[in-house]
């Protein structure tokens, strides 16, 4: 019979155990023996502890019978030379061992074949041109794919073969039992058919985790070319690009060999300088009108009106101009601030921390506690440290500034709604450092503060504050002295539906710019952390953020796209429009949330339906070329082994001298996390989290008193305004009952 302990493993695995009993002789008879199947063999041993040093018997598959005697007994054979008479325990087991017999043997058939075979991938005509150097790698790979796909196809084919055989052996035993009368025989077709019917539901499952192997084979493939794919189209654009580049260098060279010619040709003793000015000119002029030159034909598509290609072509090369000096402006901004604080620069900045102690590998069953958390709020159960990273909720908000440049270049901005582009760029950033970030931050106590300090190297200055316990509410201020003021009120709620967690923010996000008073608003979309359960975590941001200035009131609609399976556009893809007040589009916004943000100018708008268009109708954009809005900043070397923490987050709970008491730089239990001393850290965090409760307890109980006592001075109050005949007419009554103030109030 079969081991207990032991797993049933699927028949389309590669794999199988298990006890059978094993015909021996007339006098034993049946003995059992542990059988072993792997890739085409079947071996046998006496017992499990045999299987390191000694095996009884193996039988090769490929060219072996396998035939079936009754209910139990089947019997593999390879052509007389060895023969096992096996017997399983039930008839349902000996169909399992039947079944991943079957595919052992399809497979080991097929490698057979590929191995007689093998000569032939080798061949001269199958290597690349040029000895095979460059591509013979990337062809036997894809040769060995192509040989596994097969594989999975032919099993797919036999489970196919398999469910047809047991499905035509089940209706016949329906038929018969349709057909039966009433007789003794009826309970015995009965149990038949009940026996058949668990035989089917065995093979098609067997097919269902092959089509699952199948599925799953074919994913990683495929990802890993599209990535290859990607990678030529990125390298062809780097080509296409130098190849220009070396046009117009000999294009440049050209024409300062032919000035050099030309001044050889009328130099004299006094004019030898003029034709060097004059060449100069030439190249201010080329290099002033450069970029105009290379944005100026960047057109997607058109209309075929001749006015509007002069009239887009005039105002684009317009824009260019004045959006490149704007850019010219901000990268010159660091310089500038030198020049106008040259006492800075006597100063040497902080050097800040690169690195943390590495992330302890402690293991600790996900499920076991999450399974009694199913739809409740996770801020109100408490959780170890074992899914936590070293820092705050605080902190976490403040790591919004990680790419605070966006916010002073949107001050420099003139135009309200190129600068709304670097607001909704903003925006898409703050979520960049959560791809990978799949640990819990730590809940702030009531009254936890988080300062952050940057006016010297950034110049900002952001202050954090939690507000409120339950629900937990946190407050965030910061200012920069490059022109702009953020603040945010966040309020987080979440739920465990059981294979996921949803992370809901609530609140408002404030963004200030003194130059043009423009104020912005905005909120935070849906956080979801898939395979609580089983699997590897990994965190989705999807849902919708309107962007709104209230100054002018221009508007940015964002739309963060789900993952899903079946979609072919780009994961973690973002798309968005930024409009005017009257709803005239003038930006399009696309890239990913975790990779880089690119904007394009709306040249003309159109609906895609207008012309008898059957469906829902689609706004078409005729854009100029995209230019690179974000991108985010590598991550530090080793910053898996660090929570992947960017390299601002590694300097979040670095100790500093000087701050509040209550900064979250000071936790105890966050700092024995980041040392790797979670044991302690665990401790400590229980210590804290009871001392927050009996505090929240005390203050309950103060103000349950102050309302008793506030209605007692009311009833006081109240009686002192009570007739002075009435107390004279019943002064027993009143005297001799507590309740004299009511009777007199009734009275």
């Amino acid at each position: 019979m079969s081991e207990p302990k032991s797993p049933t493993p699927t028949p389309a695995g590669d794999t199988y155990k298990g006890w059978v009993f094993k015909w021996t002789n007339y006098i034993k008879g049946y003995q059992r023996r542990w059988f072993v199947l792997s890739n085409g063999l079947l071996s046998y041993y006496r017992t499990q502890a045999e299987m390191g040093h000694t095996c009884r018997g193996t039988i090769n598959l490929a060219t072996a019978v396998i035939s079936v005697d009754d209910a139990c007994n089947f019997v593999i054979s390879n052509g007389g030379a060895q023969t096992y008479h096996l017997k399983a325990s039930s008839e349902v087991e000996r169909q399992r061992w039947i079944t991943a017999l079957e595919l052992a043997k399809a497979k080991a058939a097929r490698m057979q074949a590929e191995s007689d075979d093998s000569g032939d991938d080798f061949s001269p005509s199958s290597l690349p041109v040029g000895g095979g150097q460059g591509g013979g790698p990337q062809n036997l790979e894809a040769q060995s794919t192509l040989r596994t796909l097969g594989s999975k196809v032919e099993d797919l084919s036999t489970c196919n073969d398999l469910i047809s055989k047991h499905g035509s052996a089940l209706q016949r035993s329906l038929s018969e039992l349709d057909s039966l009368r009433l007789t003794g025989e009826a309970g015995d077709k009965i149990r038949q058919v009940t026996e058949r019917a668990t035989l089917f539901r065995i093979t098609s499952n067997a097919m269902i985790n092959a089509c699952r192997d199948f599925l799953a084979l074919a994913q990683s493939h495929s990802k890993r070319w599209q990535k290859a794919l990607q990678a030529e189209r990125e390298q062809r654009v780097r080509l296409e690009e130098a190849l220009e580049q070396l046009a117009k260098q000999h294009n440049h060279l050209e024409r300062a060999f032919r000035g050099a010619a030309q001044a050889h040709s009328i130099v004299d003793n006094k004019g030898v300088a003029g034709p060097g000015k004059g060449e100069a000119s030439d190249e201010d002029d080329d290099n002033e009108f450069f970029d105009a030159m290379e944005d100026a034909p960047e057109f997607i598509t058109v209309p075929a009106d001749p006015q509007f290609h002069k009239r887009s072509s005039s105002n684009t090369s317009g824009l260019n101009t004045d959006m490149c000096a704007d850019d010219q402006s901000l990268n010159e901004e660091p310089l500038t601030m030198n020049q106008e604080s040259p006492s800075q620069e006597l100063v040497p900045l902080r050097k800040r921390r690169t690195r943390i102690p590495d992330k302890p590998n402690y293991s600790l069953n996900l499920w076991s506690i999450m399974k009694n958390c199913i739809g409740k709020d996770l801020s109100k159960i408490p959780m170890p440290v074992n899914f936590n990273e070293p820092i705050s909720m605080l902190q976490r908000l403040s790591e919004d500034l990680e790419y605070h440049e966006l916010l002073d270049k949107a001050a420099k901005c003139h135009s309200s709604l190129e600068q709304m582009c670097y607001v909704a760029a903003f925006c898409v950033s703050a979520y960049s450092t959560t791809v990978y970030r799949t640990g819990k931050p730590f809940n702030p106590l009531l009254g936890e503060t988080y300062e952050l300090d940057r006016r010297r190297e950034s110049g900002y200055r952001s202050l954090c504050e939690q507000v409120s316990h339950h629900p937990p509410a946190a407050a965030h201020h910061a200012i920069s002295d490059r022109g702009w003021t953020l603040r945010q009120e966040i309020t987080v709620a979440s739920k465990f539906r059981g294979k996921y967690l949803s992370i809901m923010p609530l609140g408002t996000i404030h963004a200030i710019f003194e130059k043009s008073s423009n104020h912005y608003t905005w909120k935070k979309v849906t956080t979801t952390v898939h395979n609580i359960i089983v699997g590897k975590l990994w965190i989705d941001q999807s849902g919708e953020i309107d962007i709104v200035n209230h100054t002018t009131g221009d508007r940015c609609h964002l739309k963060f796209a789900p993952y899903s399976y079946f979609s072919r556009d780009v994961a973690r893809k973002v798309t968005g429009v930024v409009m005017d007040k009257d709803g005239k589009a003038h930006y399009v916004l696309s890239g990913t949330w975790d990779e880089k943000m690119e904007f394009s100018r709306v040249m003309q708008s159109s609906r895609g339906g207008e012309n008898g268009t059957e469906g829902k109708q689609k706004t078409v954009y005729q854009t100029l070329k995209a230019r690179e809005l974000w991108k985010r900043n590598p991550l530090p070397d080793g910053a898996e082994s660090m929570y992947y923490f960017t390299a601002l987050a590694l300097t979040l709970n670095e100790p500093e001298e000087g701050v509040a008491p209550t900064d979250s730089r000071r936790r105890p239990d966050q700092r024995l996390m980041e040392d790797g001393r979670w044991d302690e850290a665990n401790g400590e965090k229980q210590r804290l989290e009871e001392k927050q409760r009996s505090a929240r307890r005390e203050r309950e109980r103060e103000a349950a008193s102050q309302r008793a006592s506030s209605q007692s001075e009311e009833a006081v109050d109240e009686d002192s305004f009570v007739d002075h005949s009435m107390k004279s007419k019943y002064p027993s009554l009143i005297c001799q009952h507590p309740l004299s103030l009511r009777l007199n109030r009734h009275l």
